[in-house]
C-alpha cells in the first residue's frame, strides 16, 4: 500500500512498506508531522529519524534522501506541510514580519511539540480521510495558521523569513558531495546560485568537463566501488550511485570497464 495525497501544499501519506526517495530536491520549507512509523532524513551529512509523533523541519533548497518505515505492521503515516516562499512573503507583507537574526543551526532538525502544535495536527486529522474537504481556502488558512504558530519560536521567523538568495557555492565542492542525487542540471544550477548557462561555464573551468560526462564518470565510479569494496548487489547499487534506469547503468558501466556489473 502506497498512497499519497496532495491538497494544494498539504500532503497525506500512509505507505505500507518502507520505501526509498530517490528524487530528493527540497524545493519549500516543510513540516512533517510523523502519525506512524518513522521517517529517515539524509542530507548528506547527517541523518535524522523523524518517529511517531514527533515533528520534523526539512529546509528549502536541500538534497536529501528519505525512507518511510512502517511500525508494528502499521503504515506509515504523516501530514505534510509545505511552505512556498510565495506564501510566506505574503504573509510577510501582510503582518509585517521580519527575521530577528540569522539561523546558522542545522538545516534538518526535530521541533518541540507543544500544545498548539498537537491542537494543530488534531485539527488536521479528519482532512486526512476527508482531502477533498480541504479547500483551497481553507489549506490556505490551515497553512497561515502554522505559521503563525512556528514563528513564536524566534528560530523559526529567521529560518521562514529570510528570502535573500542571492549566493554562489563552490560547485567543486558541492558536486563532488552531491553527484549522486539524480535531478536535472537545472536544478544543481539554482542550488548552486547560478542560471544554467553560468553553471556550465563554470563547471567547465573547473573540472575540464561537461557536467553530464563529470556526472556519468562519477557515478560509475561510485557503483564500481559499491560493487567491489562494498559488496553490495547491482540491483542496489545503480540506485545509491544515482542512476534511475538499470539497463542504462549496465550498459555505460560495461563501456567505462570492459564487464558488466555482475561481472565484478
Amino acid at each position: 500500500m502506497l498512497e499519497s495525497r496532495t491538497r494544494k501544499n498539504i500532503m497525506f501519506s500512509c505507505v505500507g512498506q518502507e520505501t526509498a526517495d530517490y528524487d530528493p530536491f527540497v524545493p519549500d520549507h516543510a513540516l512533517v508531522f510523523v502519525i506512524n512509523g518513522t521517517m529517515v532524513v539524509n542530507d548528506g551529512n547527517k541523518s535524522l529519524n523523524f518517529k511517531q509523533d514527533e515533528i520534523g523541519f526539512i529546509s528549502k533548497n536541500q538534497l536529501v534522501r528519505t525512507q518511510k518505515i512502517p511500525n508494528d505492521n502499521k503504515p506509515f503515516i504523516a501530514i505534510s506541510i509545505f511552505l512556498p516562499s510565495e506564501t510566506l512573503f505574503e504573509y510577510a507583507k501582510e503582518f509585517k514580519i521580519e527575521p530577528k537574526g540569522n539561523y546558522i543551526g542545522e538545516p534538518n532538525f526535530s521541533v518541540f511539540k507543544n500544545d498548539f502544535l498537537k491542537g494543530y495536527l488534531d485539527s488536521m486529522l479528519p482532512y486526512f480521510e476527508n482531502p477533498d474537504m480541504l479547500t483551497d481556502n481553507l489549506a490556505r488558512f490551515k497553512t497561515w495558521e502554522l505559521i503563525e504558530i512556528l514563528i513564536k519560536d524566534n528560530r523559526m521567523q529567521n529560518i521562514l523569513f529570510k528570502f535573500n538568495d542571492d549566493f554562489k557555492l563552490d560547485i567543486e565542492a558541492y558536486m563532488n558531495k552531491n553527484y549522486m542525487h539524480n535531478i536535472p542540471l537545472e536544478q544543481f544550477a539554482a542550488l548552486t546560485g547560478r542560471s544554467l548557462s553560468t553553471f556550465k561555464r563554470d563547471f567547465q573551468s573547473i573540472f575540464g568537463i561537461t557536467p553530464n560526462k563529470w556526472l556519468i564518470k562519477k557515478r560509475l565510479d561510485l557503483a564500481y566501488y559499491l560493487i567491489a569494496t562494498k559488496g553490495k548487489k547491482p540491483s542496489d547499487s545503480y540506485i545509491d550511485a544515482g542512476f534511475i534506469n538499470f539497463s542504462h547503468f549496465s550498459k555505460s558501466f560495461k563501456a567505462e570497464f570492459g564487464v558488466s556489473p555482475s561481472e565484478i
